[in-house]
């Protein structure tokens, strides 16, 4: 896998693009009935500056609300939640926190019909991984209609910054249907169901192993049982949207997300105590002394699906959660 070379779509195609006047005025293209360039260069960077200036502020101010000004779906709810959880720690915000910052930012647009319509930037980031290197997020936004503003809904990083390689043609690259016509081994539409069943039964060959997928199994099968206390997992699907791009092999590169419900019982005469980092997503008091406590999750995995003409099975390439509600039971 390597990272695809930048590429530039034409700057007179606007992201504004419900409505296209051609020919002089003589022709009306309508978006919703027109494949149409889903956002042009320019207002896809002002999409990307939009994000991070309203990141900076929602992290500087720990206010939870401003985070559905620049995020939707998935990456709203994971960033929502530990916004949250920081505010519980911190409720006078975090005047110290270091500002995301991009630098050689690339937009991968796919031309669309209908709504909702996203792309994908990637960007270098001023945060670094565990190896020092600094990191590419990959930031995929969507829109339903004209008059919305591009949000971010799901965000991935690659090891190495080492992403698929997309197809690209004539400067645009290939938006994957979400149903059986998408000719992958399986369909976007289907991957967070297959996904959530594969995390509860194990069951299903169509998961490359991996950190997210078997060992993330075993993981979970080691904490179910320690002395004194019992932790249970139930995966479910989501609701959200998945985004989609092919690749150069003819498979896709797919974001789409998950929830999970997890379970923790302790033994009669132990008590469960709430840390602080998650006293800011507590449904009711948090100083209840309880023996049981739920947990909701939702996550956002990125994956390399393979087309079904060359077999293979689906890669989980990065996935990113963060708890968003916890309850005394």
């Amino acid at each position: 896998m390597t990272r695809r070379s930048p590429f530039r779509v034409p700057a007179t195609l606007t992201s504004a693009a419900a409505a296209l006047v051609v020919l002089s005025g003589c022709m009306t293209v309508h978006g919703e009935r027109e494949v149409l360039p889903a956002v042009s260069q320019a207002d896809a960077a002002k999409a990307l500056t939009h994000f991070t200036d309203g990141f900076n502020k929602a992290n500087r101010t720990l206010d939870s609300a401003k985070n559905t000004a620049f995020e939707s779906g998935a990456l709203l709810a994971i960033d929502q939640a530990g916004i949250k959880a920081a505010h519980g720690v911190r409720p006078d915000g975090n005047p110290n926190f270091t500002p995301l910052a991009f630098t050689d930012a690339h937009f991968t647009v796919p031309q669309q019909k209908g709504w909702p319509k996203f792309f994908v930037a990637d960007a270098l980031s001023n945060r670094r991984d565990r190896s020092g290197e600094n990191t590419r997020w990959f930031l995929a936004f969507s829109r339903n209609g004209v008059h919305e503003k591009w949000r971010a809904s799901y965000l991935a990083t690659f090891p190495g910054n080492n992403a698929p390689e997309l197809k690209v043609t004539g400067g645009y690259a290939e938006a994957v249907p979400s149903d059986g016509s998408s000719g992958l081994a399986l369909a976007p539409g289907q991957l967070s169901t297959a996904y959530a069943d594969y995390l509860n039964t194990g069951k299903g060959e169509v998961f490359a192993p991996g950190q997210e997928t078997d060992r993330l199994r075993a993981w979970r099968a080691s904490q179910a049982n320690q002395p004194g206390a019992r932790i249970q997992w139930q995966d479910q699907a989501s609701e959200l949207p998945p985004i989609a791009l092919r690749t150069t092999d003819g498979g896709a590169l797919v974001f789409f997300s998950t929830v999970y419900h997890q379970q923790k019982t302790v033994s009669k005469g132990l008590m469960i105590t709430v840390p602080p980092e998650l006293r800011g997503i507590m449904e009711g008091p948090t100083t209840k002394n309880t023996t049981r406590m739920a947990f909701t999750t939702v996550s956002g995995q990125t994956v390399l699906v393979p087309a079904k003409s060359a077999g293979g099975k689906i890669k989980v390439l990065d996935r990113i959660e963060a708890k968003t509600s916890a309850k005394a039971l």
